[in-house]
């Protein structure tokens, strides 16, 4: 820094004054500089190292210095960066009459000699000089180019923000450097980190890798780009299983330890936001023992640098570099260095001794041979003479550029198509800050320009390591990333890409596997959402999605298939007369019918024979007829219900069956009345004749009649789909509708049987051998069983099976009547014809 101090003299009566500005501290001299109406700063990483000083605080310490090997990349960008100004100054277009001049300091990656080049480029050379204002002018640059990292960048734009120099940086990428409140004067024509950070993220997303490692510089470069990145990643689901730091610098311990993980780790990818320099210590240190391959993704700092390519473990990293282009000229510039530019440039000299291993001194150690002169740049093969990937070099080239246009846009005018300048203007810095901002220009055909944060369109070449025919490993661009095109078509890949260990096919790399349709994923207690359990889906629900969180309930009417992927149409299930028990019920429906019509044809062709006369043939008829309405009202319960199909079969069964037993009732009332009649005097008879035992049959039919006209008015059965008693299937059944008309109807029918039954009990032991009384006692203690299990049996049945146990119940206490009145008859009729005699009917003591 400079300070300003006062001499005053006195002299007959007058006071003359000077300022003059002292340079406190020591100079540090630029690696290449030149003299020009404006002057551009430069700021490039030559050496790797800067020396520890060590201050005891009682004397000035001694400068920073930069040590260790020249970095040759940095070295082709800051000879880029003469060259492009070179072919500025020989333009007839843009500057002409305008000499660029032009100061670059190794910066040697280190933040204090960065800070000290900031203040040399707000400074001239000179130790003390005078001027008429004040120091802060003297000496300043137009604008700085660099620096080389993001670290080095912050520090160096504090320093000259506050004079509203601008700063274009080839090579710093950290995302916090688009902030214009802390950074107002930064620009760059390398994209931001954000969106490198979110290109690796949508990249790792789109081969499927969702359980990696991640490894990144503990600077600011790598500590703002791996925050970008985890943030991008967490929105696209991938979950990272360790993030680690180092920095070159550190303890090798460190080093290893980082190593270690990423040996130990399950994560088969590695996402690496490293620096040149911590990439090879970290490759250095894992190639000292044999690892588990993993697959690399590169971040540009890296990834497209070919001294890395001896790492041949490496192979088949994938990652994102700068678009290469081509700079016409620049490998001839590169390459024409004379022994007297080497010599006079200690830069310049380093790397020729350290490229030919000689020294151009004489007196030099007798470790290394003096130089003969007939060392030869053309044939010498490293990053500095390689121009067949021109990168960030290209950076540099477009920033050097984009300060001319500035300058040019600031001093020159148009005047009748040809462009005038004015060396003699006096340029501020603020005003190449302005018109940087406006910057819009092609060259060698690509586009220059800067959004409101000072960046470039972010696009990327996607780049792959490929080993070749000869086991070399090449940097082969396998594809494009242009985050100005559409979400989603963002990637262009054009060839093959080889993964790690040689493999065409996409490595995996998962916490877990994916979940097939039909199950979920569960998380597992602790671990990160990506590692997770997959568990069936529950009972009527489906995912048919891979990796689905939830399953989805299936709609009422529908169920899962056996994987639980779809829904399907629930089987409808019913008692149709496909089903074996619908056959088996309709055959013993049809054969009782069949058996009572047949008992009726008997009964009517020995209808003047003395066993069907006595026990009232009128009603053993009418009683055939009504349980052969019976045994066929059991098909109407067969089948798809329907609304005439669920009214019929409850009112015709309620009405057969009190048809029924209102005939069996008349049938015992005879009986009673017929013992009574033989009493001398007894004249009952004539009140129970024909006449009143058919109105006896009507009155109670009459009333079941009555009931189910109730019932079918008020709220009569109809179908429904039954979706409760199974959930995997449909019951069509027929719901009662009103369940008060249903049980007045069985009940009505109980009330009957039990009063039949009663008084059949009560005759059972009259003296006749044609007393009907015992028949129809054990055919209602059969009726009444039946009817009193249906109704516990009917209330607990699911789905169809209600059904069938209403038709057995049907069938059995039918088959009981049949068979305990008419079969007995039958047998005399047919098997035994000598007691179907009156003689027989009237002899009450012979059995």
């Amino acid at each position: 820094m400079r300070q300003m101090t006062r001499h005053i003299g006195a002299q007959a009566g007058t006071t003359t004054s000077s300022l003059n500005c002292k340079l406190q501290g020591s100079t540090h001299l630029p690696a290449f500089s030149k003299d020009g109406d404006f002057v551009i700063g430069g700021d490039f990483s030559l050496h790797v190292y800067m020396n520890t000083v060590y201050s005891d605080y009682t004397s000035m310490p001694e400068p920073a210095k930069c040590k260790g090997s020249i970095i040759t990349s940095e070295l082709q960008s800051s000879r880029a960066m003469v060259f492009a100004i070179e072919e500025i100054n020989n333009s007839t277009e843009l500057l002409p009459g305008i000499r660029l001049g032009y100061q670059i300091y190794d910066s040697c990656a280190s933040v204090p000699v960065a800070v000290h080049m900031a203040f040399q480029f707000l400074n001239s050379f000179d130790p003390v000089f005078s001027t008429d204002n004040n120091c802060s002018h003297s000496g300043m640059v137009m604008a700085v180019v660099g620096g080389s990292g993001s670290t080095t960048s912050i520090s160096l734009s504090q320093v000259i923000r506050s004079f509203n120099i601008p700063q274009v940086s080839h090579f710093s990428t950290c995302a916090c450097l688009s902030d214009k409140q802390q950074y107002p004067s930064f620009f760059r024509t390398i994209p931001s980190d954000q969106f490198q950070a979110e290109a690796m993220a949508k990249l790792v997303k789109h081969f499927g890798w969702t359980w990696i490692g991640a490894v990144r510089s503990d600077s600011d470069y790598g500590n703002n780009g791996m925050a970008s990145f985890l943030k991008a990643a967490q929105k696209e689901g991938i979950c990272v299983e360790y993030s680690v730091s180092f920095h070159r610098t550190y303890p090798q311990s460190r080093i290893q330890r980082v190593a270690d993980v990423i040996r130990r780790s399950t994560a088969m990818v590695v996402v690496a936001l490293l620096s040149l320099g911590d990439m090879r210590a970290l490759l250095e240190e894992l190639s000292h023992e044999l690892s588990p391959s993993r697959q690399w993704i590169g971040s540009e700092s890296w990834v497209t640098n070919p001294e890395l390519m001896r790492f041949s473990f490496c192979a088949g990293a994938i990652g994102f570099g700068i678009p290469k282009s081509i700079i016409p000229g620049l490998r001839d510039f590169l390459l024409n260095l004379s022994p007297s530019q080497v010599a006079s440039s200690q830069i310049l000299t380093e790397f020729w001794e350290d490229a030919f291993n000689c020294t151009l001194t004489k007196n030099a150690s007798a470790k290394k041979k003096v130089c003969d002169g007939n060392e030869d740049i053309q044939n010498l093969q490293n990053q500095y003479t390689d121009t067949s990937q021109l990168r960030i070099t290209n950076m540099v080239y477009k920033a050097v550029y984009a300060v001319a246009h500035a300058i040019h846009n600031a001093v020159c005018q148009e005047i009748n198509g040809t462009a005038k300048c004015d060396k003699l203007t006096k340029l501020e810095s603020k005003q190449i800050l302005i018109e940087l901002k406006k910057t819009n220009f092609s060259r060698n055909g690509y586009d220059v320009s800067f959004d409101a944060n000072g960046d470039p369109v972010a696009i990327y070449e996607l780049v792959n390591w490929q080993k070749s025919e000869n086991g070399a490993t090449d940097i082969v661009t396998v594809g494009l990333y242009d985050a100005s095109r559409p979400v989603g078509q963002e990637f262009q890949i054009d060839k093959n890409i080889t993964w790690m260990e040689g493999s065409m096919k996409v490595p995996v790399s998962v916490c877990s596997d994916s979940c097939p349709p039909g199950t979920r994923k569960v998380l597992q207690k602790g671990k990160p959402i990506c590692c997770y359990d997959c568990t069936a889906c529950p009972e009527g629900e489906i995912s048919n999605s891979t990796d689905s969180t939830d399953c989805l309930p299936c709609q009422k009417e529908f169920w899962p298939n056996a994987k639980r992927d779809t829904c399907i149409p629930k089987p409808v299930e019913y008692l149709s007369f496909q089903d074996l028990l619908g056959i088996i019920l309709a055959t013993f429906s049809v054969i009782g019918a069949c058996l009572t019509i047949v008992t009726a044809a008997v009964f009517f062709c020995h209808r003047k024979t003395p066993i069907v006369r006595a026990n009232n043939s009128e009603l053993s008829f009418l009683l055939l007829i009504s349980l052969t309405l019976c045994f066929l009202c059991s098909l109407t319960f067969i089948g798809a219900p329907s609304e005439w199909s669920c009214m019929l079969r409850h009112t015709a069964f309620g009405i057969t069956f009190v048809l029924c037993i209102s005939c069996v009732l008349g049938k015992t009332i005879v009986v009673l009345m017929a013992f009574k009649a033989t009493i001398p005097g007894s004249n009952v008879m004539k009140w129970f004749g024909p006449p009143q035992q058919r109105m006896t049959v009507v009155s109670f039919t009459f009333i079941q009649v009555l009931i189910c006209t109730v019932w079918l008015v008020v709220n009569p059965p109809f179908p429904i789909k039954n979706l409760t008693t199974y959930k995997e299937k449909i019951i069509l059944e027929c719901a009662l509708g009103s369940a008060a008309g249903f049980w007045a109807v069985l009940g009505y029918l109980g009330i009957l049987a039990a009063f039949c039954f009663v008084l059949a009990v009560l005759a059972r032991k009259l003296p006749d051998n044609f007393n009907e009384a015992k028949l129809i006692t054990f055919s209602m203690l059969i009726f009444c069983t039946v009817w009193i299990t249906f109704i516990p049996a009917y209330v607990s049945s699911p789905g169809k099976f209600t059904v069938v146990v209403e038709i057995f119940a049907i069938l059995a206490s039918s088959f009981g009547l049949i068979m305990c009145i008419f079969a007995p008859k039958c047998f005399i009729i047919l098997f035994k014809p000598e007691k179907n005699t009156k003689k027989y009917l009237i002899n009450k003591n012979q059995l």
